[in-house]
């Protein structure tokens, strides 16, 4: 199965000092992006619910990268990473909104409680960071983005996937929205909706492997093209767009929902 590799970043360090805030970046995704932002020269936070993995991913950034715990289900706990990133570099350029949980609940296995607490942790979260971090956003003079992590999930409907699907759907239009009233302080607001990604959330609930392990997923989504790339994505390939969508090269872009999933909402 051909894989290209990661496109080079630029020696340009086209973030050069800007601090941008990312949560869930003790691993995959969040990770990915927060390693490409650092080479492009930006001085990352490192917000992870797991202090110890955002502790050794910083490490590996070196200096100035932060790491800080942050629960985005708990207020105070948000509080707290603003209070951080203010107390270390007194602005915000760029949030990417990362942070959130698998769940593969349907109807019939779900309970409202259940419900909501998958919706407090991918819906409500990104917003309890974005209204935290505002105002350090709004303290920095330029180059200002928020880039939200959502799904193709957020875009279409699957089976089993009610409570992600309907949090991830309502962040496509809180990004629309928030665009809206953000765009004439000149802060763009853009999302990115990834496809079958090789993390750690793609790990089956059963402990049976990776879910690209499966003989249901080489043969319909590899061997019947409906991936038309013919292989799942990995951290690196959705770092690359974060990284255009937070640079001056998308100065003009806001409000979008950019799929990074392969092709495969193409072939639905």
């Amino acid at each position: 199965m051909p894989n290209e590799t990661a496109a080079a970043p630029s020696a340009a360090r086209r973030l050069e000092g800007r601090v941008a805030v990312i949560t869930g970046a003790a691993n995959g995704i969040g990770r990915g992006i927060a390693e490409r932002f650092a080479v492009e020269g930006a001085q990352v936070v490192v917000a992870d619910i797991d202090e110890a993995g955002a502790r050794r991913v910083a490490a590996g950034l070196g200096e100035p990268a932060l790491a800080v715990r942050v629960d985005i289900a708990d207020p105070s706990s948000v509080a707290a990473l603003a209070e951080a990133v203010d107390a270390r570099f007194g602005r915000c350029e760029i949030l990417v909104n990362n942070a959130a949980i698998l769940d593969s609940a349907g109807i019939d296995a779900m309970s409202f409680a259940h419900y909501r607490s998958v919706l407090d942790i991918n819906q409500d979260g990104a917003v309890r960071v974005t209204l935290a971090m505002l105002p350090l956003i709004r303290r920095a003079r330029e180059s200002r983005r928020i880039l939200n992590i959502v799904s193709i999930q957020g875009v279409r409907g699957t089976r089993d996937s009610l409570a992600y699907a309907t949090a991830k759907g309502a962040l496509v239009n809180f990004t629309r929205a928030l665009a809206c009233d953000l765009g004439a302080e000149a802060i763009a607001v853009n999302a990115l909706a990834p496809g079958f990604i090789d993390t750690q959330m793609a790990q089956l609930p059963d402990g049976g492997g990776h879910e690209h392990e499966t003989e249901w997923f080489r043969d319909i989504y590899i061997r019947h093209g409906r991936i038309p790339l013919r292989r799942p994505g990995a951290p690196d390939d959705i770092a690359g767009p974060a990284f255009f969508l937070c640079s001056d090269d998308a100065r003009y872009v806001t409000g979008q929902v950019l799929l990074v999933d392969g092709g495969v909402s193409a072939t639905f």
